[in-house]
């Protein structure tokens, strides 16, 4: 079955390359529906539950020096209580001085209860092929536990507003070789690269769209990735400066994008290509 809708799409690719000016935007509509339908049929067994009950398992587990489980993290709604907190991340943790994500959180629980290092719980943030993300699994849980709740990331804190306005900050600048920001492929309604849709970040509509669906399972490469490494990756595609791993900017910009996504119904763990 997926290879059949991966031959599908290459067809709807081939096809749109071979169309002539006149009927260009026919097809290109033409491609976005067929690669929504392609989604939707892998959405139905969606790999993602795999990371998914791995990182239920870890959360349970007892490990570090410490010897104890996460069971004891507050990720905002109380020690262990997973059900719909991410809906209402990032957030201010009083215990921390701090308004962090979810992988900041699940790494302050690592160190000050399980007792690793910030160097070896932060090893290995990213999976890659054999080598799996101890923090990609546990979000693909704790995500999934807010399927369905909607967003509602707050802004009451002094905190929360500063860090809401250093993300919209970073999501306007320009710089890089290439001159690009977060706006340059997010900033208007019907761009795209190749058949991938832009989102417009700038629009509510599209601000919650996207974030809702991440984390997500990519098909291209085999891997659940978190919203953290979204981030990163953009940061990569434009060039910048590599952004840190629960790094103040890293918490900031997504503030600001969870905040634009308020209202709408979390998601994910979703697919995409």
């Amino acid at each position: 079955m997926r290879i059949q809708l991966h031959l599908a799409a290459a067809g709807v690719c081939a096809g749109l390359a071979l169309a002539g000016p006149a009927t260009r935007n026919a097809n290109a509509q033409s491609a976005i529906d067929e690669i929504a339908k392609y989604r939707q049929q892998l959405q139905e067994g969606n790999p993602a539950e795999l990371w998914e009950a791995r990182g239920e398992d870890l959360w349970r587990q007892k490990r570090g020096p410490k010897n104890v489980s996460f069971e004891r993290c507050d990720l905002g709604k109380g020690p262990g209580v997973v059900k719909g907190a991410y809906a209402e991340l990032p957030r201010y943790f009083p215990d921390a001085d701090q308004v962090m994500d979810l992988e900041t959180r699940l790494l302050h629980c690592m160190v000050t209860q399980q007792g690793f290092s910030t160097a070896d719980a932060t090893k290995r943030p990213f999976g890659s092929g054999s080598s799996r993300s101890d923090f990609e699994a546990l979000a693909a849980w704790i995500t999934a536990e807010s399927r369905g709740v909607k967003m509602q990331v707050a802004l009451s804190h002094e905190k929360e507003k500063l860090a809401y306005r250093l993300g919209e900050k970073m999501f306007y600048f320009r710089g890089g070789p290439h001159d690009f920001a977060c706006a340059t492929c997010h900033g208007e309604t019907g761009k795209r690269i190749r058949l991938q849709d832009l989102p417009n970040l700038t629009e509510k509509t599209g601000a919650q769209l996207a974030y809702t669906t991440w984390p997500a399972y990519r098909v291209s490469q085999g891997e659940l990735r978190t919203f953290q490494w979204r981030l990163n990756d953009c940061f990569r595609q434009q060039r910048f400066p590599e952004l840190k791993f629960a790094s103040e900017a890293s918490i900031a910009l997504t503030t600001f994008l969870a905040h634009n996504a308020n209202g709408a119904a979390f998601n994910a763990p979703a697919i995409k290509r």
